[in-house]
């Protein structure tokens, strides 16, 4: 039996495509369903649901064979997991958004310091440190507008999808970190030990990513 890891959401919804052009049907519906663990229309293929943010720690560690993760929770995992390739669904970017009034060119001017507030701590800290600024990181989970509006921070890190929610809160994105989208991660060892099936399956997500190009 192989696991594959999803997270509730955007990347479930997105994911269900691709799984039906590598001929795979998930047949309970986590809307109606209370049920974690999903069957498949494949008797050898189970899919259960995690949080986002978990999603790597249940393939690091064996709980899921695979999985599917958007690379923000990737990298600030930071788990060396094996990412054989890029799927191409829920796209964002993570980006820096500060108050419209706000001189966020002045504030990180090189040996000067910033208060930022963000989910994505280990992202935010390799950034700005490569501009040559002193950070304060605020670890936040959510409603992460709120923080420059409050005076928590003086910027947050966030991804941005449209930019609807940060124009509605009077935020203005100043800076693009990187480009987002989920992934397909690996256990290196349950690929060793169940390497036709699996190599199958990621070959199988490779064509219908390849298709919907």
């Amino acid at each position: 039996m192989i696991t594959l890891a999803l997270s509730k959401g955007r990347i479930f919804d997105e994911s269900l495509p691709l799984l039906a052009a590598a001929g795979i049907e998930v047949l309970d519906d986590p809307e109606t369903s209370r049920k974690l663990i999903l069957a498949t229309s494949r008797a050898d293929l189970r899919v259960v649901l995690v949080r986002a943010s978990d999603v790597p720690t249940y393939v690091q560690y064996g709980g899921a064979h695979l999985g599917v993760a958007g690379l923000d929770v990737l990298l600030e995992h930071d788990d060396g997991l094996y990412r054989p390739l890029d799927l191409a669904i829920a796209r964002c970017r993570l980006s820096v958004a500060v108050r419209e009034d706000f001189d966020y060119t002045n504030a990180v001017r090189q040996g000067s310091r910033i208060r930022v507030a963000t989910k994505y701590t280990q992202m935010a800290r390799r950034h700005f440190a490569a501009k040559g600024v002193h950070v304060d990181l605020i670890k936040l989970y959510g409603s992460m507008e709120l923080a420059p509006l409050t005076g928590l921070a003086d910027a947050i890190v966030d991804l941005v999808s449209t930019g609807g929610t940060l124009r509605a809160n009077r935020l203005l994105e100043v800076e693009q970190i990187m480009d987002i989208s989920a992934r397909l991660v690996v256990n290196p060892a349950a690929l060793k030990i169940r390497r036709e099936p699996m190599r199958a399956l990621i070959d199988a997500f490779e064509r219908a990513v390849q298709e919907r190009a």
